[in-house]
């Protein structure tokens, strides 16, 4: 069976205070990504980055002091389709973290042949769930397809998908 995690598609990164120009064209790519696993009997798995009030004061607030993705705020809800897009059925995970130990469990738990991970951003959350994927289901198909996750920088994108390809993930 088959998974797709969608990672992060969330207001504050596409178009929120820390959202990037090009963020808003993946909903397409990542609506027909869901629609597809649907298809094809998958899971479908979304991600969210949550935060408190205290953001500022975490280790992750005091190296990256942009407020972000503060759980019950607007810029916390997922983006647009992508929203509407959520079924009785999907799993939810609201991670304090880059990556989400929560995922990895469900993962191994699951014993998933393929997973596959969209959305944001490349070089920090997409790049962290799919190494923790990788870790999780070491004889599984693990794949991002670069089209459909990003970043505001296009270097740190590239980088990004290839240090994932030397961890033996597929990138498409």
């Amino acid at each position: 069976m088959k998974a797709l995690i969608v990672v992060d598609y969330q207001v504050d990164f596409v178009c929120g205070s820390l959202g990037f120009e090009g963020a808003e064209r993946l909903e397409d790519i990542i609506i027909g990504k869901i629609e597809q696993c649907r298809r094809d009997g998958g899971q479908v798995i979304f991600t969210l980055d949550t935060h408190g009030e205290d953001y500022l004061d975490t280790a992750e607030g005091r190296k990256l002091p942009v407020v972000h993705c503060v759980d019950g705020t607007e810029g916390h809800r997922l983006y647009g389709k992508v929203a509407d897009a959520v079924q009785d059925g999907d799993i939810v995970i609201k991670k304090p973290s880059f990556g989400s130990m929560e995922l990895a469990d469900l993962l191994a738990k699951c014993r998933f042949d393929e997973v596959e991970l969209c959305g944001l951003v490349t070089d920090i959350c997409v790049l962290s769930n799919a190494v923790i994927a990788k870790a999780a289901l070491p004889e599984a198909r693990i794949v991002v397809d670069g089209s459909a996750c990003g970043t505001a920088d296009t270097e740190a994108h590239k980088r990004a998908l290839d240090s994932m390809r030397g961890v033996q993930i597929d990138i498409v």
